[in-house]
């Protein structure tokens, strides 16, 4: 789930350059949520209904909330720290702190929990990939 990136590295391209929200990281090693919980959302986009970066709740270095609907149609808000995942709402752009639910270190378990269409979809492009590489490998 960690992904170290130095905004230095960073391709001139990225789009942040007016946003006053990236301005403060420049030249820095700080590592920012927002960019972590985009990249858990296009890594297991494909396998949910939908998923996307909560634009209403706020982003900080340190939290990112993401909203997942499952393809059994059930919506959840998920915070995104260094802890790792969990569940904060049962809707969008929501959080319930009564909710305790446990941290999960990766989205992969975090919607393998939620999400048995999850575990399939998942599973059958996983099997999908190896049978490429077993093709592949015989030729």
């Amino acid at each position: 789930m960690e992904t170290d990136c130095n905004p230095m590295e960073l391709p001139n391209n990225t789009g942040f350059e007016g946003d006053s929200d990236y301005r403060d990281f420049e030249g820095t090693d700080v590592k920012d949520m927002r960019l972590e919980a985009e990249a858990v959302v296009n890594d297991v986009l494909f396998a949910v209904s939908n998923m996307f970066v909560s634009k209403t709740l706020p982003c900080a270095e340190d939290v990112a909330y993401i909203n997942v609907e499952t393809r059994e149609r059930n919506r959840y808000c998920l915070e995104l720290t260094e802890a790792g995942l969990r569940v904060v709402a049962y809707d969008f752009d929501q959080t319930d702190d009564r909710l305790q639910t446990p941290y999960h270190e990766t989205v992969y378990s975090l919607l393998d929990s939620l999400s048995p269409a999850y575990r399939e979809v998942f599973g059958n492009a996983l099997l999908q990939r190896l049978e490429a590489l077993k093709k592949d490998s015989q030729s």
